[in-house]
């Protein structure tokens, strides 16, 4: 996988997230808890991300 769709993954999860983060904000907690759980794949991607780059940087 490209770090560039790895990256838009990111994006469009991000996006999808907003949904649930207005409805927080409203204070519906069902909806934080889909919005953290986001948050968490967010990171681990952003993980891969980096990890994925410093390999490339590595094998060069």
């Amino acid at each position: 996988m490209s770090v560039e769709s790895m990256v838009q993954g990111m994006i469009d999860a991000l996006t999808e997230a907003m949904t649930d983060a207005a409805k927080h904000d409203k204070g519906n907690a069902a909806a934080g808890t889909r919005v953290r759980k986001a948050m968490q794949a967010a990171k681990a991607t952003a993980q891969d991300v980096r990890a994925k780059v410093q390999a490339d940087k590595n094998n060069k």
